[in-house]
């Protein structure tokens, strides 16, 4: 092939990002631009000051920081770090803030997600250092107190009490931790800590960026983006506690639990401690009786440090029998075990350590074809994820987190792959709590891979650079480790380290007892220590019809592919017109060859020319808006379920089995046209619900290659005495075709069984027809309906001109025959049921009673307020469905009853051929 065997992403606007910011409210649900949470125009006060508790082995957060640039403070570094200056004027922010995140909380630029406002942020305001300044009280000064901190982007000065206690040259890097010993200089009463945060370029500083993403933001996300904690102990610190487990296979009958923390002794005497740890178990959360408590008195010369172990060996309790498994979400139960570990000098507490973990074996071997393979447990896994994003500004909100992840369970994912952005701690918690693997790793294109990228972006490294490169793998490798969700390291993405670079990540993660795979690259690359990756990066990142998915070549269904779509993600009208201006609107469904401000800053993704010649060659051209919407969500369904349901058939194969599929993207930072399976407002359309339809637990599906209708059974059980019809039909609804095969069974854990194989023509069947697969049961109880919409005249692609990004259609399905189905309006009825007051139920029954024969295609049920604007989130047992005359069929719609905001639900109906109506919902009597 002449294409490059790996991408090679635009990355010209580039900029540095991090992993979580701001506490702010969720993105507002309204529809106007101006009520969002992205500039809430709140007038600047003081931050909070923090009240540090005493208690020894306590750490306690900042509350929030005051914020203002350095050219706007004349004062001096010792001036702006002693208690009582006066912060004037300055900006308040919380305890995770980017400098722009706290701008725009307060105002101080127009709404930045919608239309171009973004642009009118000045990037010079940022190209100085910005001050952070926070206060804190201290009861007393008996204890000693430390800052521990991580998540500076991109370097700080650090302040306390009027002295410097760090340097930049040492606080640098997004990752690195950082312990100061503040003891001399923490006084009773009033304390303040100031740090001089310096500006961030990811092309020149080990920290993130946001690539081809999204349109950079100004200040480069320079801040302080995860908490900073005062400590307070005794003479002796516990520090490092963790938990190695060791599981049996295939058994699963019993455990060994390693118990190691690190004892440091930060007086100048010899001090002899006693170390005691307790087990909790996950069906209380409380000490277990089971656990007996386990002891070792360690004695430590001054300012010595000794790591303290406790083994099955000598702690016979660290053994469990039948222990309560971590499984990923589908597949078990997400069991959690605690551990309390605390360290006395004198019988009087020192120090505490507090861990969950996860008891879990996960393997990934590389199979016969080279392929990275999921194991879990013992049980085989095919990987079905999605690229994750944060918000564009790095603030952070745990229930709209929540949400994004209950949406990837929703979709049937069990993955997602995390590019740089390393989320906080509390991210990771959900994600063990929900079942939902990460795969975490360093990001492409910018410092990071600057020594080995060849000609793309990114400054080669000095020599302290490996320093701080080998320090963030060891600190983030002791906050992940714990985390049974995390089922692997990358440390290279586009491009894998160089024996140097490499041999500083491995060891610090061996340090760490790193305890799930490493994997050198998400790209066909190998390093000398940790070998071939087992991943291949072959995209596309652009517009390929649905059978591109079934070729076991570029991104095809084969081994695994750790980032890949079909580029391009029209969200639905709703959200665009909360995007974008009435112009921009206008543009978007009549130029196809107009830059679009809100896919990319990449020249090679500037535009939609590829998804809107495809579009109009296979649908026709678009007449208004909304045409090219309704065209769009039809596009997007076929081609994300393709892609899912592709690899889902290939998984068990015997010569190069797909191994995993990594769709780019999840979800965007911000209001998009590019990558994504739900918009930024949480609406789903056709990319969502196409990816829900293709991960079904028991799925019928069609394949575009060779025409076969297989069936796939995601679940640990066999399923057994199956029905599968197939029926094709011309697009009003005339059934040209119809066969059944019965008596199909299908195992357990990905298996497929194929049903039957449609032939190559059908008389009478037109360019465009219909195919309508059902799956029931031995009683006849339907278990999976997909419906597919075809031609006769193939998408025929031209491989060898394949480009990184994608690869050449040279003639397009026909597809336009849908355009002449006649309109049907199939009948609803719809109740709400409340819960109780946080979560509510919808429910509707569609009816098609006709007249006549044709079908209801693609019918949208879309859960409004009196005001027809969308309640967000929602989670549907299904949607986007289709109906035959005869049919009816039951939707339900889960969601908070707050987000309704006092108004009776309404139930918005649409689709391909079928006219909006809009229907109440009212309260179940």
């Amino acid at each position: 092939m002449s294409h490059r065997p790996v991408r090679t992403r635009v990355r010209a606007l580039a900029v540095a990002g991090l992993l979580c910011a701001l506490t702010a409210a969720a993105p507002a649900r309204g529809s106007a631009p101006a009520a969002t949470a992205d500039a809430a125009g709140t007038a600047p006060g003081p931050p909070p000051v923090t009240v540090v508790a005493a208690t020894p082995g306590s750490t306690t957060a900042l509350a929030g920081y005051a914020v203002q640039s350095t050219a706007r403070v004349p004062e001096t570094a010792a001036a702006v770090s002693t208690p009582g200056y006066g912060a004037g004027g300055w900006y308040p922010a919380g305890p995770r803030s980017t400098v722009l995140a706290a701008l725009l909380t307060h105002g101080t630029y127009p709404h930045p997600f919608y239309s171009t406002n973004q642009q009118k942020i000045p990037a010079a305001e940022f190209t100085v250092p910005w001050w952070f300044r926070s206060d804190f009280t201290v009861a007393d000064t008996a204890a000693r107190t430390a800052l521990d901190f991580s998540g500076v982007i991109s370097s700080a000065d650090v302040f306390v009490n009027g002295r410097q206690v760090a340097a930049a040259s040492t606080v640098t890097g997004a990752y690195t931790h950082h312990e100061l010993d503040v003891t001399a200089l923490v006084r009773k009463g009033a304390n303040t800590v100031a740090f001089r945060i310096r500006p961030n370029n990811p092309h020149k500083h080990l920290t993130t960026g946001w690539l081809d993403w999204l349109q950079p933001p100004a200040d480069a996300n320079m801040g302080i983006v995860r908490d900073v904690l005062v400590r307070r102990g005794g003479p002796v610190a516990l520090r490092d506690a963790h938990v190695v487990t060791g599981l049996t296979l295939p058994a699963l009958d019993s455990a060994d639990l390693t118990v190691k923390a690190k004892l440091r002794n930060d007086s100048a005497a010899q001090v002899t401690t006693t170390v005691t740890g307790t087990l909790t178990g996950p069906a209380t959360g409380a000490p277990d009786p089971a656990f007996a408590p386990f002891r070792q008195d360690v004695t430590l010369r001054a300012h010595e440090t000794k790591t303290v172990t406790f083994a099955p060996a000598g702690h016979p309790q660290l053994h469990l029998k039948s222990p309560r498994v971590w499984w990923p979400a589908g597949m078990g139960a997400q069991d959690l075990y605690g551990l309390h570990l605390t360290a006395t000098a004198s019988g009087t507490l020192s120090d505490a350590a507090d861990e969950t973990f996860g008891i879990r074996e996960l393997r990934a071997p590389l199979n016969s074809d080279g392929a990275r393979q999921y194991r879990i447990n013992g049980r085989p896994l095919l990987i079905r994820g999605g690229g994750w994003s944060p918000d564009e500004f790095l603030r952070w909100d745990r229930t709209y987190v929540e949400d994004r992840l209950k949406y990837a369970l929703d979709l049937g994912l069990n993955t997602l792959r995390l590019e740089g952005h390393l989320e906080p701690d509390e991210f990771f918690d959900l994600t063990d709590r929900y079942g939902i693997l990460t795969l975490p790793g360093w990001q492409c294109c910018g410092k990071w891979e600057g020594q080995v990228n060849g000609t793309e972006a990114g400054e080669l490294w000095e020599e302290d650079d490996y320093r701080v490169a080998a320090a963030s793998m060891a600190a983030e490798a002791a906050r992940l480790r714990r985390h049974p969700s995390v089922a692997s390291f990358l440390i290279g993405s586009d491009f894998a380290p160089d024996a140097e670079i490499e041999r500083g990540y491995v060891d610090a993660l061996r340090a760490a007892d790193w305890p799930t795979p490493v994997v050198p690259a998400a790209s066909a690359a190998s390093a000398p220590l940790t070998g071939g990756s087992g991943m291949r990066m072959t995209g596309p990142y652009d517009w390929v019809p649905p059978g591109y998915w079934y070729d076991k070549r570029e991104g095809g269904a084969t081994g695994f592919n750790s980032e890949t779509s079909a580029g391009p993600s029209v969200p639905t009208l709703d959200t665009l017109r909360r995007m974008m201006s009435p112009a921009e609107l206008e543009t978007l469904w009549r130029d196809p060859s107009a830059r679009q401000y809100h896919r990319s800053p990449s020249k090679t993704f500037a535009t939609l020319k590829l998804y809107d010649e495809a579009l109009t060659a296979r649908y026709g051209a678009a007449s208004s808006l909304e045409d090219y919407v309704r065209k769009a969500q039809l596009a997007q369904y076929e081609n994300v379920r393709a892609q899912f349901e592709a690899y889902a058939r290939n998984a068990k194969d015997t010569r190069a089995p797909s191994t995993g599929v990594v769709y780019w993207m999840f979800n965007s930072g911000w209001t998009s046209l590019h990558w994504q399976l739900l918009d930024r407002h949480l609406d789903q359309g056709g990319a969502y619900f196409g990816a829900k339809k293709a991960n079904e637990p028991l799925h019928v599906q069609y394949s575009y290659d060779d025409r076969t209708v297989a069936v796939v059974n995601r679940r640990h059980e066999p399923a057994t005495q199956l029905t599968a019809r197939v029926t094709l039909f011309t697009p009003d609804g005339v059934a040209k075709y119809d066969r059944t095969a019965r008596g199909l069974a299908v195992g357990g854990d990905g298996a497929k069984t194929t049903a039957l194989t449609l032939p190559a023509s059908v008389d009478g069947l037109p360019t465009t027809y219909l195919a309508r697969l059902v799956l029931s049961d031995g009683e006849g109880r339907e278990l999976s309906r997909n419906v597919y919409w075809l031609s006769t005249r193939p998408d025929v692609l031209n491989y060898p001109a394949t480009d990184w990004y994608y690869t050449p259609t040279t003639s397009y399905a026909d597809l336009t025959g849908l355009r002449s189905m006649p309109a049907t309006r199939p009948t609803a009825t719809a109740s709400t049921t409340t819960r109780d007051a946080s979560a509510s139920t919808t429910t509707i029954t569609l009816r098609h009673a006709g007249p006549g024969s044709t079908p209801a295609l693609l019918a949208d049920v879309h859960l409004v307020d009196d005001k027809d604007r969308p309640v967000l989130p929602v989670r549907w047992s299904d949607n986007r469905v289709s109906l035959w005359p005869g049919d009816s069929l039951t939707l339900t719609a889960t969601y908070r009853t707050a987000d309704l905001h006092g108004s009776t639900p309404h139930l918005r109906i649409s689709g391909w051929n079928t006219p909006t109506t809009t229907i109440p919902a009212p309260q179940n009597k």
